[in-house]
């Protein structure tokens, strides 16, 4: 069983704002456990004061959905009610945001944690997210839902 460590969640967080800069963004950067607990969270110089939550709940979302938000935005649609309702049950910590710039980590197929970016626009959270996590030998591809072994891909 791998675990995310600190000092590879403060590497995914150091990619980022890089990464971010490089597009001229300020940004924060949420990466957490498999259990979408806080491993490190980072706002960087003129982010707005309210990304760093966003961004950790974008982490938590990709970590115990298993699946990244870019993902969840059709379920999210196709059963709001049901979506809305997740983030009221007693064990949520934190709000459910299917959005872009929510990503899961996974290595050697298991999932790692979560990675949740804030601050650009959902085009750009999504992708320096993805750049990163990709340029860092992490995997993007995931099955797609309730069929076992057939990928879904990046873009779903």
């Amino acid at each position: 069983m791998s675990t995310l460590t600190l000092d590879a969640a403060e590497k995914i967080v150091a990619a980022a704002h890089e990464r971010a800069r490089t597009v001229g963004k300020a940004v924060s950067v949420a990466v957490v456990d498999a259990g979408g607990f806080p491993i490190a969270i980072r706002r960087a110089d003129g982010a707005r004061p309210l990304t760093p939550d966003i961004a950790r709940a974008k982490a938590y979302t990709a970590a115990i959905m298993q699946r990244p938000g870019k993902m969840l935005k059709k379920w999210q649609e196709s059963q709001p009610v049901f979506f809305g309702q997740l983030s009221q049950l007693p064990g949520a910590a934190l709000p459910i945001m299917a959005t872009d710039g929510s990503v899961t980590i996974k290595k050697d197929g298991e999932i790692i944690g979560g990675l949740g970016i804030a601050g650009g626009t959902a085009d750009e959270d999504q992708q320096i997210a993805d750049d990163v996590l990709q340029s860092l030998g992490y995997e993007l591809e995931f099955a797609a839902w309730g069929v076992a072994g057939q990928s879904a891909g990046k873009d779903v």
